[in-house]
């Protein structure tokens, strides 16, 4: 039976100012598979994307969706395209209900009645989340992960031919995100073509069915299912002149930090009220993990260590180097003590999107680099950006371009290189990688390791279990909104960290499917 085509493009090319995104780029998929689409940060990837998408017309090159041409999102969603993006794009202010139908009715056209629309926004969210929801809750006051699902709902609900995933499992974890590919299935089943944008290599090996592999613009290659291994698409990932190993570790070395003190302790913390209480230390020279399914705690407990979130009960201090204790009791006193902050979700917490490339690395360092009578030091921040750009290999162009010209993957760099730049003594991660490749990832975890090698200290939340594989020095996995069970490195291995996550005793099995 031949395979039914359902979307070709051919000899595409799309440039941004000097920057070429997309050269001379092929590709085509089919009915009834999921097809991966990787690469490298800023390879063409969401680029590609969102030409199919309607959203960016190509310089050149040949386009047909679903046996027509797509010049505007609205002529790619009357085809029967539906794209979630990497950014999660939801009306805070609106309810989830009409974020989920919003665009879904014409203006002569007879829409679902509200009971209609409860009945299968429920039974979709309900089995996409793992437990009901408000549906007339405002999404602005929802969790990140939760805003991703509204938007992934919003797709499913419109019954696509195509549906196109640009790193939309980034803000999921490990449970939500098998949760996701049980959706994908049932699309894949339906005969829909389901485009998958991921660096998430474990991901797509497990559930494509075939992968076009971009570097600079261009495939390099298409594999079959047979052929999808992490070390085949690492090989193909990355140019000749460079190597790379599948799994991201770095190697940690004995240091003395245990004959150190510690520079944050925690006593007695009650994240929630009726949470039990735990305590906490971060010693120089370690970087400490924070894991855990969705809603469990990781998150709010590491938004009170940098001063974003206060704690139900107990203490967090952090020890200046005359032996003073200082409450962290807020995000100026934290940034006052050299607490620096990057945040995984850039559309909220991180970026200026208004503001150029440059400005938006330089306002985490104006503070604490200015001339006289308060003038702003340039010079300086012109310094670090270039030492900053060098030493995280961040793809930038024109740095007066608006933020919003990078890849997300560069977006992220920019706000990690910020907290590099600030001088700190300790820096907390939320979900960092979130939209970044694998070779980013290395090297991240390299520079990390050479902060806290010079003194520093790392809190790294993670939702993929895996990057702390050989590179935490402990882990903390959060159950229930406290610490369940800290795992030093020896002990720190996929089964022991999903144990614990499922609140189940040292030793148990804990079958993902």
């Amino acid at each position: 039976m031949s395979k039914i085509r359902t979307i070709s493009l051919k000899n595409i090319s799309k440039s941004f100012g000097e920057t070429r995104a997309l050269s001379n780029c092929s590709f085509e998929a089919y009915a009834g598979e999921v097809h991966a689409v990787v690469g490298e940060n800023g390879c063409g990837k969401s680029t590609l994307a969102k030409i199919i998408s309607g959203v960016l017309l190509p310089d050149s090159g040949e386009i047909e969706i679903l046996g027509g041409v797509n010049t505007t999102p609205l002529d790619a969603r009357r085809l029967g395209v539906a794209t979630i993006f990497q950014e999660v794009l939801v009306a805070d202010e609106a309810n989830v209900l009409d974020n989920l139908f919003v665009g879904s009715e014409g203006f002569f056209s007879v829409g679902k009645s509200e009971s209609e629309k409860v009945r299968e926004a429920s039974e979709l969210l309900t089995r996409c989340i793992g437990h009901d929801i408000d549906l007339f809750a405002d999404v602005g006051s929802l969790p990140l992960n939760i805003k991703q699902w509204v938007v992934i709902a919003r797709a499913i609900l419109r019954r696509p031919k195509v549906v196109i995933l640009d790193e939309s499992s980034a803000a999921l974890d490990l449970d939500a995100t098998n949760r996701l590919h049980g959706e994908i299935d049932r699309l894949r089943n339906e005969g829909c073509t389901v485009l998958i944008v991921t660096h998430r290599i474990a991901e797509l090996v497990r559930i494509a069915d075939r992968a076009t592999i971009l570097r600079d613009g261009a495939p390099v290659g298409v594999l079959e299912k047979s052929e999808i291994t992490e070390a085949k698409l690492l090989e193909l990932m990355t140019p000749s002149d460079r190597s790379v190993m599948a799994q991201p570790n770095v190697d940690i070395k004995d240091n003395k930090s245990n004959l150190l003190d510690s520079i944050i302790e925690g006593k007695s913390i009650q994240l929630t009220e009726g949470s039990h209480s735990f305590d906490f230390e971060l010693k120089p020279g370690t970087i400490v993990g924070l894991a855990g399914l969705d809603g469990h705690g990781q998150d709010l407990f590491a938004r009170t260590l940098a001063g974003l979130y206060r704690q139900n009960s107990g203490t967090i201090t952090f020890r200046k180097e005359s032996g003073e204790f200082i409450d962290i009791d807020g995000l100026e006193r934290a940034s006052d003590l050299h607490i620096s902050w990057v945040s995984g979700d850039r559309k909220k917490e991180g970026i200026f999107p208004q503001r150029s490339i440059f400005d938006n690395f330089a306002f985490g360092i104006y503070r604490r680099n200015l001339g006289w009578f308060g003038k702003i030091n340039k010079r300086y921040a012109q310094k670090a950006f270039a030492q900053e750009v060098k030493r995280l290999k961040i793809k930038t162009g024109n740095t007066a371009n608006k933020i919003t010209s990078l890849s997300g993957g560069n977006q992220q760099k920019v706000l990690i290189s910020r907290a590099f730049a600030d001088q700190p003594k300790v820096i907390v991660l939320n979900d960092p990688a979130r939209g970044v490749d694998l070779n980013t990832k290395r090297d991240l975890y390299k520079e990390l390791r050479n902060f806290t090698e010079s003194g520093g200290a790392v809190v790294y939340l993670s939702s993929e279990i895996e990057e702390f594989l050989g590179f935490a020095d402990r882990v903390d996995v959060f159950y229930q909104n406290a610490i369940f069970r800290s795992l030093d490195y020896q002990s720190v291995s996929e089964e022991s960290m999903l144990a614990a996550m499922f609140g189940q005793p040292l030793g148990s099995h804990v079958e993902i499917v």
